[in-house]
């Protein structure tokens, strides 16, 4: 396959627009404008773009607007049904983007809808990637994220400078496999956190100090990157979001709720995931949905009466 512009992508050439500056998306689009690329907005809040405002970022009306201006145009919205509306919609990106330009997705969503954009955007002889991301607000704030790309190889190739200045992207297949790995990347993080808060909750109860619980686990078997990530916030009662625990529950959905009838073959039964976005979703139902996911420990302390 082609790549989709015949020149490399670089600073000088390539026009980037990013929908969806919340705390991740601000951060990963801070990196393009400190590499010295080209950058437009859209936010439904105009508010919130004002950081990178400040940093040479220009504003737009609309996602249409974008489109038009844009080369690439990145997407880090709140889930599946935000991406369908900014994308599919009459008034969303596709409607106005110019041919051979590229959508790249690091929404956490559904595989099935990456697939659907994917043809959609081929049939306007555009381009779309599914490059969803782990690292949470850290990892996006050193440009060390982790990025599941599926779509086509060669524009995975061509995006690379870009991807680079984020974290490191790995190329996981066609359209859909990116957001495939994501969710199995998130059915892997919600035990570890489901494990990590059952074992300081368990260690505090036995009377151990936490910290040095920690210290003396962290290279043995139990060390994790979830633990180096969120052990320390959750002995602070840090629970300020680096991803929301909202979203957990809808990544979590995502792997263990029913798929479309016609990807049945796809449904695999997960009960260590559901279980965890049970426990997930008692943090949305108890009014908790925007504290960080490290937050999980306060349903463990809650069930041991705490």
């Amino acid at each position: 396959m082609e790549t989709p512009r015949p020149k490399p992508i670089s600073p000088t050439q390539t026009r980037i627009g990013w929908i969806g500056i919340g705390v991740m998306g601000a951060a990963m689009a801070s990196h393009l404008l400190s590499a010295g690329y080209s950058l437009t907005v859209y936010a439904r809040t105009p508010s919130k773009a004002s950081s990178l405002l400040s940093q040479g970022a220009h504003l737009t009306d609309s996602p249409q607007q974008l489109a038009r201006q844009s080369d690439v145009v990145f997407t880090m919205v709140g889930n599946p049904q935000d991406v369908k509306q900014v994308v599919l919609e009459a008034d969303g990106i596709l409607s106005a983007l110019n041919p051979g330009a590229v959508i790249v997705d690091h929404t956490s969503s559904s595989p099935s809808l990456a697939r659907e954009i994917y043809t959609s955007a081929r049939g306007k002889g555009c381009w779309s990637i599914d490059a969803p991301v782990s690292g949470g607000d850290i990892g996006a704030r050193e440009g060390k994220l982790a990025i599941f790309a599926g779509g086509e190889r060669s524009v995975v190739e061509w995006l690379k400078p870009v991807f680079d200045l984020m974290g490191r992207v790995t190329y996981m297949g066609e359209a859909g496999c990116g957001q495939s790995c994501k969710i199995g990347n998130q059915i892997m993080v919600g035990a570890n956190l489901m494990g990590l808060s059952e074992g300081l909750v368990f260690a505090e109860k036995a009377g151990l100090d936490l910290r040095k619980y920690m210290g003396a686990i962290r290279g043995g078997g139990a060390g994790s990157m979830a633990m180096e990530l969120f052990g320390g916030r959750m002995i602070e009662r840090d629970f300020r979001p680096g991803g929301f625990v909202e979203y957990m529950v809808k990544d979590l959905g995502l792997g263990v709720d029913v798929v479309k009838e016609d990807e049945d073959e796809r449904v695999v039964v997960l009960p260590g995931a559901a279980l965890c976005k049970q426990m997930f979703s008692s943090m949305v139902a108890n009014g908790d949905g925007k504290l960080g996911t490290q937050g999980l420990i306060t349903v463990v302390e809650r069930i041991n009466g705490k």
